[in-house]
């Protein structure tokens, strides 16, 4: 059985590590990238690659490893549960510059755990230990577990904390609620604990990190290595610079409502530019303007008018009208989404 690999050094010594959580159709080159441009995480996942008898390297998939440009490590993340087809994909992707292979037993998506894969894994222990052994085997580097607290409870989670221990499990992303949760009700840290208090590899806790002061909040109650963001990236593209800053006691960058402004027409420009018509561009753009509008107006007008939208100059007029008109673009953008202006997360990864 091979020693485990320490995680590659953080981007600065001394602060909490952060890692970037994987979300299909959201954790592309482009996202990654504008990260790069905002303030990086330590580690980035990628989307997950589907594993199946005709899986082959996602182009996608490759150009978020290869292309990206932050000089941050990347991990590739595998959804499956064919043994000799996960052997397969993790022997090809270990050609490529990757930090190593993580294991998507988290997905809470129907579609996804109906097929014994993602969330739907943690059913099954005996599953799981088959995989392990496999992966543990053919990973000649680091071998990571991303995962929830259990499937409709947690009656399986000891002995799946038990299995990351004798595999040598590299490091392992918990997020504290189980699949049938999805992303409602409050997120078990206690749960964290547990695992980071009973495995013995770095453990990134996950789930409702929604700013700087929530991630220092999580790392005391927890104990964690570090703390993993998913949809509070999306609405904060910043979050990483900000915990890193406050982790060093160093006064954190704050956007204002014109930073956010901007971001959006980033955005616009980098992502889905091949998509048409424009309405359906625009309908791209609101998966990501649904988080980035929890921080805008806390009566959560500006998303209600924002999912509205059909033209081009409809939705950039209603993101002047709340981010710039007026001198709004000097207001500061809220660290913590409002209280009641709720988005509709559909992405596995926070």
């Amino acid at each position: 059985m091979p020693v485990p690999i320490p995680l590659p050094d953080p981007l600065q010594p001394g602060s909490l590590p952060t890692a970037l959580a994987p979300m299909q159709d959201v954790t592309d080159l482009a996202f990654m990238q504008l990260l790069g441009r905002n303030g990086v995480p330590d580690y980035f996942f990628t989307e997950f690659l589907r594993v199946h008898d005709h899986s082959i390297l996602e182009k996608n998939i490759l150009d978020s490893i290869l292309y990206h440009g932050t000089d941050r490590p990347v991990f590739a993340q595998l959804i499956g549960e064919n043994l000799f087809n996960l052997k397969r994909i993790a022997i090809l992707l270990q050609e490529y510059p990757i930090a190593g292979i993580d294991l998507n037993m988290g997905c809470p998506a129907p579609k996804v755990y109906r097929k014994n894969v993602g969330g739907g894994l943690l059913r099954e222990p005996d599953k799981i230990e088959q995989i392990f052994a496999v992966l543990r085997e053919c990973c000649h580097g680091r071998f990571t577990v991303k995962m929830r607290i259990g499937f409709e409870d947690d009656r399986h989670f000891l002995q799946i904390l038990d299995l990351i221990n004798k595999y040598k499990i590299d490091c392992l992303s918990l997020h504290g609620r189980t699949v049938k949760q999805m992303y409602r009700g409050e997120v078990d840290y206690d749960s964290i604990r547990i695992a980071g208090e009973k495995v013995n590899c770095p453990v990134f806790a996950n789930g409702n990190v929604t700013s700087a002061e929530k991630a220092l909040q999580v790392k005391s109650d927890t104990g964690c290595y570090g703390v993993m963001v998913g949809r509070s990236a999306i609405r904060n593209p910043w979050i990483f610079r900000q915990i890193r800053e406050a982790s060093l006691g160093i006064p954190y960058f704050r956007p204002t409502l014109g930073d956010v402004r901007n971001y959006i027409e980033h955005l616009w420009n980098t992502l889905g530019q091949q998509i048409v018509p424009e309405s359906h561009r625009i309908s791209r753009m609101k998966k990501f303007v649904n988080f980035i509008g929890q921080g805008i107006d806390p009566d959560g007008i500006f998303l209600k008018r924002m999912r509205r939208a059909i033209e081009v100059d409809d939705f950039f007029g209603i993101c002047d009208e709340f981010m710039v008109n007026d001198g709004k673009e000097n207001s500061l953008f809220s660290t913590e989404p409002f209280a009641g202006v709720v988005a509709r997360p559909n992405q596995e990864g926070d």
